[in-house]
């Protein structure tokens, strides 16, 4: 085309002119040829700075080169001059715009110099027409590089992006191939073919034997007719009628009446025309990996101590149970045992021992079992019975009884013979709860009453024990403030003599007057003190001040404290003693521990351990509440007790004339007698029961009829210079 323009200007311009531009044109092309072709525009374009610069320039001396001979005839050249040249630059335009369509820019300087020069001279020579022609012929070549310019960046991007998608699943299909044991490969029905030998192993067969066979009915093969076929292989099945692909499914397989596990990958094969051919894929024996997991999924649900379901899997039965109840508009029950004196069991005999009594209670649980019920461990000692559809409360409880019948019975282990009891408590599904958490606290609660009441029974839950609940959490929540807000005040009630009347002791008597709650009896708040342990805290804090008070009494008085047997577990428990005598300087002898009979049921022995500890400080020991338990002469030789307090039940009785009451009293008060200890009677209100317990042989007496308790101002009051009967002294306080 250069030759052609050149040939063109020699009707108008000299030899020499027309060489002098063929030379610069060929230069600049050929340099705007090499810059493309050997940087590779392609790629330069994206990446290269400095030669994409170099491209640039080049195009515009080219253009400049190229627009030159519209003007070498003059500023108003000839129409047919600028139409030649005009005609050989733009097919100049087009070839350019073909070779370096993806230098956008570069084609925009190339043809925007030529397009104005040719516009410029047309306009000159008064041809408004074809000047607007040629600016919009240029222009238009412009918007055309610019949008092929981005088509051929959007495809270079996507293709840049496809490559490294394949690559990606090309290396993921290396990988999975490197990670399976076997290909296998099936037609249009399903049917093997080109079997491996590998694949042909893993059927513990050979190819030939395997060709043609349906996969699906290879890995039913091993089902018997009242087997229903697997999840998985149901999927599985699903999955190849829909021509779908799937991944890592796991399937049950039987080979050789062996049970293992495969998991299988696959994706369907299609011709050219979309006609399905079978599948293609991979697969591997997970069968070690998925008894691994099973075995594991199984400790997850099971207790490894008795092989019962756990407390995880007792609750998905429970809600099941209830979903069932709602939906047939049914029942369901879940019945809380616990064991009674199973404490004693570890504290004595060993854990060890205990570890295999609950294994024992496990088996005759199980035994036990009826139809339409499942039981399971809670924890520790605790396990829970799921009833679907009971009859009523009547048929609960009677089976209930029979449950707690059975774990009752005598135990042998490790060749001790061991005796415990159960205690039950169930609420009735959905009408006590509509949801697991609901219906398993209820029965706890049921529990509790039972265990409260001594337990060996069963109870139902009540509405009732949920009030008693939060008035027991609002009572716990109160009292663990109510020392640092000063509360907790101790009054004393005077112990005397049932013959001379006069003062021998105090005994220290808790009260709480709650801000919120108001006055709060010793009943309610004691035994929450004692499951919420504060009654650590409490009792130090009563024994102090007591002894602290003590002090300011003559000499011969003594003070007694109620310490509960949670305070006696406590292994610390005689070194507080012995701080709080330090520290107040009373001595040993008057300070007078009173315990319950009910401290030997629940003991391992720690406890009178303790006691005896006491002893050896010089403290006096008293057994309270004596006869109102399961009373046992034997406790009395379990602990030295300097005294016996005999029940206000008993001498409110006797001095009615009871005759059981008087024949109690006065065997206690033989054996107080021959074993040394004093004989106190309790609750003495009245002057005949005073003479009552005072004939029986009573030693000392306490009651209303002495005086109430007191604070520690109106003691005081008690202690003249000279000793007098303490009715005396009460109406010299009265006057």
């Amino acid at each position: 085309m250069a030759i052609t323009a050149g040939y063109l200007m020699l009707a108008h311009v000299t030899l020499a002119m027309a060489g002098v531009w063929l030379s610069a044109l060929f230069v600049l092309g050929l340099w705007a040829g090499l810059a493309i072709n050997q940087s590779k525009a392609a790629k330069v374009a994206l990446h290269d700075g400095p030669k994409r610069l170099s491209i640039n320039i080049a195009a515009v001396l080219a253009s400049i080169t190229w627009a030159a001979p519209f003007w070498f005839m003059g500023p108003a050249p000839p129409l047919s001059h600028s139409l030649a040249h005009w005609a050989v630059t733009l097919f100049v335009m087009m070839t350019f715009t073909i070779l370096a369509h993806s230098l956008p820019l570069a084609c925009i300087l190339f043809v925007l110099p030529i397009s104005l020069s040719a516009t410029l001279t047309m306009m000159s020579g008064g041809h408004w027409g074809l000047a607007l022609v040629a600016l919009c012929s240029g222009l238009l070549l412009c918007v055309f590089h610019f949008h092929l310019a981005q088509n051929q960046l959007r495809m270079r991007v996507a293709d840049a992006r496809l490559r490294e998608k394949l690559e990606t699943v090309a290396l993921l299909m290396r990988e999975t191939e490197a990670l399976a044991d076997w290909m296998w490969q099936t037609d249009a029905q399903h049917r093997l073919e080109k079997i491996s030998a590998t694949w042909a192993a893993a059927w513990q067969s050979t190819p030939a034997a395997l060709e043609g066979k349906g996969l699906l009915d290879l890995i039913s093969q091993g089902m018997t007719d009242e087997q229903s076929p697997s999840a998985a292989l149901m999927k599985l099945r699903k999955k190849m009628q829909k021509q779908d692909k799937f991944a890592s499914l796991v399937i049950p397989v039987t080979v050789r009446s062996q049970k293992r596990w495969w998991r299988l990958s696959a994706v369907p094969r299609f011709d050219p025309d979309g006609k399905f051919l079978g599948y293609r894929g991979i697969g591997s024996d997970v069968t070690d990996q998925h008894s691994s997991a099973e075995h594991i999924a199984r400790l997850a649900r099971i207790d490894i101590l008795t092989d019962l379901p756990n407390r995880l899997s007792v609750y998905e039965e429970l809600a099941e149970a209830l979903n069932e109840a709602r939906s047939q508009y049914s029942r369901c029950a879940m019945l809380i045992i616990n064991l009674d004196r199973f404490k004693i069991v570890n504290d004595t005999l060993s854990h060890a021992v205990g570890d295999q009594l609950l294994a024992q209670v496990a088996h005759r649980l199980r035994s036990v079992m009826e139809a339409g019920c499942s039981c399971g461990r809670l924890g520790s000692d605790e396990f829970a019975i799921i009833i679907r559809r009971p009859d009523s409360h009547t048929s609960i409880k009677a089976y209930a009884r029979h449950v707690i019948a059975a774990l009752s019975r005598p135990y042998q282990v490790d060749g001790h013979k061991i005796f415990i009891g159960a205690s039950a408590g169930y609420a009735l599904g959905p009408a006590d709860g509509e949801n697991v958490e609901t219906l398993s606290r209820n029965a706890d609660l049921a529990l509790y009453k039972c265990k409260s009441k001594g337990g060996n029974s069963v109870e139902a839950f009540a509405p009732i024990l949920l009030a008693q609940a939060e008035e027991r959490s609002l009572l716990e929540q109160e009292l663990r403030s109510a020392l640092e807000k000063r509360e907790l005040q101790i009054y004393y009630q005077p112990v005397v003599s049932a013959h001379s009347e006069q003062l021998v002791s105090f005994e220290a008597l808790l009260r709480w007057n709650s801000a919120k709650l108001g006055p709060v009896a010793p009943s309610r708040f004691v035994p929450i003190a004692e499951e919420s342990r504060l009654i650590h805290a409490i009792g130090e804090w009563v024994l102090r001040t007591a002894c602290h008070e003590a002090m300011s009494w003559p000499a011969p008085i003594k003070v007694a404290v109620n310490v509960s047997s949670e305070q006696l577990t406590n292994a610390q428990f005689p070194s507080i003693i012995m701080s709080a005598l330090t520290q107040s300087g009373l001595p040993p002898h008057r300070l007078e521990i009173e315990v319950t009979e009910s401290l030997f049921l629940h003991d391992g022995g720690g406890a009178v351990q303790i006691l005896d500890q006491l002893l050896a400080i010089g403290v006096r020991l008293s057994l309270d509440d004596f006869g109102t338990g399961y009373s046992s002469f034997g406790y009395l030789r379990k602990a030295r007790f300097s005294a016996v307090k005999v029940d206000r039940s008993f001498v409110s009785s006797a001095a009615k004339g009871s005759v059981e009451s008087i024949a109690i009293i006065r065997a206690v008060v033989a054996l107080a007698d021959g074993l040394g200890m004093t004989t106190i009677a309790e609750g003495a209100e009245t002057a005949e029961e005073v003479a009552t317990v005072r004939d029986l042989g009573c030693r000392h007496v306490q009651g209303y009829y002495f005086g109430r308790p007191m604070t520690p101002a109106s003691i005081r009051q008690y202690f003249p210079a000279a000793p007098a009967p303490i009715l005396e002294r009460n109406k010299q306080i009265s006057r």
